[in-house]
């Protein structure tokens, strides 16, 4: 449990981190919380080095190449939805036929489309979202001492990331670094592809290890 609540921290953050990336265009409170801090820093290293960035303005560059890339990439010439991967039509369900809304429902996460601009909720950025969401609620747990919960959330995220996220967004995250024009999304791809197979693995390495061995105790 201890192992955990140092963890959760960092997989809160990280989840908060790539979510927002992926769901809107940055703006400068976004890359000033990055540059101001050398560890998320340098997890964008290109971006970090990027000549561009001492050159130009904040400013210049959000318009010039940030949004300009977000919109190749989000927008334009690559689809971010689940069901766009995973349907034999490749039509992104936007309806409530789509599982993942189902499950939203379940657990109470709700979706404001409009306002995430996005126009279904197997969004990548929203799943992220739903991640952080998750991660949250099992700090909270953590902080209760809520054992049960504790375990009850990791089987959630460790289902979630199987059946949803990492069934279809290693192609997309893959497909968007290799078409990326910026630095930014092409560290921000590459990020969130091996944050989230480095966190299923921890995932799926606490429930086989805390939360077995509660059910054996219990």
């Amino acid at each position: 449990m201890n192992e955990m609540k140092q963890d959760i921290d960092n997989r809160i953050a990280l989840y908060a981190l790539i979510s927002r990336l992926m769901m809107l265009e940055v703006d400068n409170a976004f890359l000033e919380k990055i540059e101001a801090d050398a560890n998320l820093l340098a997890l964008f290293p290109n971006y970090r080095d990027w000549s561009k960035r001492k050159e130009m303005s904040r400013k210049d560059l959000i318009e010039q190449y940030y949004n300009v890339d977000f919109a190749n990439l989000f927008l334009m010439h690559l689809v971010p939805y689940e069901s766009f991967y995973t349907r034999d039509d490749q039509m992104v369900e936007s309806g409530g036929d789509n599982p993942v809304i189902e499950l939203y429902n379940t657990l109470d996460f709700r979706v404001e489309l409009e306002s995430a601009r996005v126009v279904s909720a197997d969004h990548i950025g929203v799943e992220l979202e739903f991640m952080y969401m998750l991660c949250d609620a099992q700090k909270k747990a953590l902080e209760a001492d809520d054992k049960e919960g504790v375990c009850e959330l990791l089987q959630v995220q460790y289902a979630f990331l199987r059946e949803h996220l990492l069934e279809w967004a290693p192609m997309f995250l893959i497909n968007a670094k290799k078409e990326s024009r910026t630095p930014l999304y092409h560290d921000g791809s590459e990020l969130t592809l091996e944050f989230l197979l480095s966190d299923f693995e921890y995932v799926n390495e606490k429930l086989n290890t805390h939360c077995v061995t509660e059910s054996t105790e219990a």
